[in-house]
């Protein structure tokens, strides 16, 4: 019942920035924790960040924190992940994905709803 589309991937040098965005659609937007998930080739999809529902409570993974920083609008149904200072380690595709109140934000099997994906690609 949850639509969602990232966009903003693309190629950029290690030590660069990118932002992401996921546009939702469906069901009430604000209602939802949302997080971001990354997948290399050959690897697992990992947990990357998540907000929960009022923005007020953000998460970060290890290999991330001090780097990304991740917000959404709910007026907007739009949620972000600025990316900064860029490794060639976080080459990978970033999915957007929404859970329902009362789970974890931090699980990606408490997720019903992901995006198609979105490329990031860090060169050294």
């Amino acid at each position: 019942q949850v639509q969602l589309v990232e966009s903003g991937g693309g190629l950029v040098q290690a030590g660069g920035s990118l932002r992401l965005s996921c546009a939702a659609s469906g069901r009430t937007f604000s209602s939802y924790g949302m997080g971001w998930f990354r997948q290399a080739p050959g690897k697992e999809r990992d947990f990357v960040s998540a907000i929960s529902w009022s923005g007020v409570g953000t998460y970060y993974a290890d290999s991330v924190k001090g780097r990304f920083t991740i917000s959404r609008d709910n007026a907007k149904n739009r949620v972000y992940l600025q990316m900064n200072s860029l490794k060639p380690e976080d080459t990978a595709v970033y999915y957007c994905a929404a859970t329902p109140l009362g789970r974890s934000v931090l699980k990606k099997y408490e997720y019903d709803y992901w995006g198609q994906g979105t490329q990031v690609t860090v060169s050294s």
